[in-house]
Parts: structure tokens; sequence; C-alpha cells
């Protein structure tokens, strides 16, 4: 080969191995800057998340949801799935509460699913002692779950006090959204998105009285059609 053509062959060679590594260094940064972004947008999730406040009540350890800070009184019981933290009411009237401190103002957000239309539960809040009796039926509100009831006693109102506005429930076997906002006497329910309760509350109905704070406890009703409920967590308000 003429010296020539082996200086050709070469500066050939040198172009080829140049272009490569930039090539590479390029789509190297390209990468990393996705996995960046993907960090990031982890972060401020995870960020998000934090600042909102919310604690989990019905919590996991090691990967498998536990009963931990829960205690149940009355008839039944409410089964919790491990690896799923579904919790599925058994027989009642019981009442499954949060024992380990009392809530005044806060928000308190689960997801519900219910057998069929006549599946009768409810959310207690401000409940404002140990429960030891049926006594705290008529210390507390309860937010009710009947999508077959009426009025005072239909899903999303204030049990036999104050109505929901109207039925914004899903049909029977799909999980729910409800968040419970009380500050003050104002109680106001958000099922699925939308406003269904926003009322100043007061003693009405079976309720005698309410009061400025106490625990938060999920309702297990009867034998007929079990309720399901999880992702349970709150945040207190200033």
């Amino acid at each position: 080969m003429s010296g020539r053509m082996v200086m050709v062959a070469a500066l050939a060679l040198l172009v080829a191995c140049g272009g490569a590594p930039d090539a590479a260094v390029d789509g190297g940064a390209a990468a990393g800057a996705e996995e960046g972004a993907a960090a990031a947008e982890g972060d401020v999730a995870t960020a998000t998340l934090a600042d909102e406040g919310f604690e989990e009540i019905l919590r996991s350890s090691n990967g498998r949801y536990h009963k931990g800070g829960w205690n149940h009184y009355g008839p039944g019981h409410f089964d919790l799935d491990p690896e799923t933290g579904v919790l599925t009411s058994r027989g009642g009237m019981g009442l499954f509460w949060y024992s380990v401190r009392t809530y005044a103002d806060f928000v308190l957000e689960l997801e519900f699913k219910v057998t069929d239309e006549h599946t009768n539960s409810g959310v207690f809040v401000r409940v404002p002692d140990v429960p030891s009796s049926d006594e705290y039926i008529y210390r507390s509100f309860e937010i009710q779950i009947n999508d077959a009831g009426e009025g005072v006693h239909g899903t999303g109102a204030a049990y036999d006090a104050e109505p929901a506005t109207h039925l914004a429930s899903l049909p029977s076997g799909e999980w729910n959204r409800c968040r419970i906002t009380f500050r003050g006497s104002r109680l106001q329910v958000e099922l699925n998105g939308e406003q269904v309760l926003d009322w100043e509350a007061e003693p009405r109905g079976k309720i005698r009285e309410f009061h400025p704070s106490g625990y938060i406890g999920l309702q297990n009703h009867d034998d007929r059609s079990p309720v399901y409920f999880r992702n349970i967590r709150v945040r207190e308000l200033p």
C-alpha cells in the first residue's frame, strides 16, 4: 500500500472512531437527563405527599399491614388482609376505632366499597370517650354509608341529622374516595370529588351532643353485606 493510501485509511479510521464516542456521550447524557428528570419528579411527588401532612393510620411494616393502634367495641369484627391493607366487616353492630389519639380539627381520607346498595356502615368522627357502651352513637357524628337509604339515612349524610345534597357513590363493587373535613362545627364531606355535605353541625335527630375532639371509628353494622375500607389517613388542621 502506498504512503498516501495509508494516510487516507488512517484518517478514515480516526474519523470513524472519533464520531462514535461523541454519539455515545450524547446518548448517555440524554439518558442521564431523563433519569434525573424522573428522579426529580419522584422527589417532588414524595415531597408533596409529605407536605400535605397526612398520616396513615392503618399502617404497614415490613410490607405487611397490621391493626396496631386500633381497638374494637361491640359484636363482630373487621378482618384485615395484611398484603393489601383492605378491612372487611364481619357481623355487628360494632365500632373499630383508632385508639392512639383523638382529633379536633382534621381532614380524614379513606376509600370504601360496598357489597350491594343495602350495605350499611358509616364513619364515626369525634367519638368523645373510649367506647364502653352504645352511648357513642348519641354523642358523635356518623357519616353514613347506605346507598338504599334516603335523606338523613343515605350515603354521605350526617346520620339522622343532615342529609347529603345528592348521591355521589359509585356502583356496588367499586371503590369510593371519601374526604371528611371537620373544623370547629363545620362538617364537610366529599365523595368521589363531589361535595355532598357542608353543614354547621348542631345536635339534631339522635345526636344529643357533639364534642370539640374525639376518636375516629369505622362501623361494622351487620352480617347481611360486608363493607370494605382501605387507605385510611388523617391530617390535623391548625
